[in-house]
């Protein structure tokens, strides 16, 4: 298993190289952002971990550049940037999930085997979703309707497939939160209604019959028939 870490703190760098590495993972390990990219584009890794403060440029902006790039595996957000508004950018801007400075080893271990679980379908299971006329490749992380490609951020992706593999079931926020975003936050915050909002309108969008319907104080459901 394939890991790229970009982090520009040289003790928690080798700390994090060191531990990983014993974790069984293969490490390429980069203090800056050219770096990480040169990495990115010599080989292909199965999940990254990128911190936001990098030295040459801000690694929102990375993960952004790397998406540019083909690079599709899920990214863990290492950030000492602990506010909600910060955690919420992280999330939308590409990346998976997000863990704040300091943090526990096993944590950090617990979601990084969450986010491959969550991104890479075990060999024994269907390597598409369909709910009626909606149809998603969890091997090139595709959703389609009536055929038409549907252009979902990573997060969108991940958002609709857990609403796929839960098709007629009632869903709350917090299960979003957990399921998908793989933390918890501010029970107040807007997170999932902005998200479900963008959603609707590329499943839902240019007269198709709604499938995402929202339950009003109690949460979402994806309509399966």
């Amino acid at each position: 298993m394939r890991l790229l870490l970009v982090e520009d703190e040289p003790d928690i760098r080798r700390f994090l190289q060191t531990s990983l590495e014993e974790a069984g993972y293969q490490v390429g390990a980069a203090a800056d952002a050219k770096t990480a990219e040169n990495l990115a584009t010599e080989g292909t890794f199965d999940i990254l971990i990128v911190d936001l403060g990098l030295p040459d440029k801000d690694g929102i902006s990375l993960i952004l550049r790397l998406r540019q790039m083909g690079v599709s595996a899920p990214v863990l957000i290492l950030s000492a940037r602990r506010s909600v508004d910060d955690r919420v950018r992280g999330l939308e801007q590409g990346g998976d999930d997000y863990l704040t400075k300091p943090f526990a080893l096993a944590e950090l271990l617990a979601r990084l085997r969450n986010l491959l679980k969550r991104n890479r379908p075990s060999g024994n299971e269907s390597t598409r979703l369909r709910v009626l006329d909606l149809e998603l490749d969890l091997l090139r992380r595709e959703a389609s309707r009536s055929g038409q490609v549907l252009q979902l951020t990573p997060q969108e992706f991940v958002l609709l497939e857990y609403l796929c593999r839960n098709a007629g079931r009632v869903v709350t926020r917090s299960m979003i939160l957990d399921m998908v975003w793989g933390m918890r936050i501010q029970p107040d915050t807007n997170v999932v209604d902005v998200h479900i909002y963008r959603l609707r309108g590329k499943v839902d969008g240019k007269g198709q019959q709604p499938l995402i319907r929202t339950l009003r104080g109690v949460g979402y459901v994806l309509k399966d028939r």
